[in-house]
């Protein structure tokens, strides 16, 4: 197969789907920083937990980071 990255499913996700999610993500964020009306302390926490979130998955998407299926929180 050509070149791409593994995404958990093990299929290969395409450069092009990668950056495609990207710009969804950063649209949708923008539009929520933009037009909902929120405390910007509350904005700043969602920044930074979406932030995190992406990645995280653009990590596993590249294969930099392993499955995080396996851990446990007690």
């Amino acid at each position: 197969m050509g070149g791409g990255s593994v995404n958990k499913g093990g299929e290969y996700m395409s450069l092009i789907g990668l950056i495609l999610t990207l710009v969804v993500v950063g649209v949708l964020l923008w539009l929520l920083n933009n037009y909902v009306p929120m405390d910007g302390k509350i904005k700043s926490i969602v920044n930074v937990v979406v932030v995190i979130v992406v990645v995280v998955w653009v990590l596993q998407a590249v294969g930099l980071l392993g499955s995080l299926q396996n851990i446990r929180i007690r």
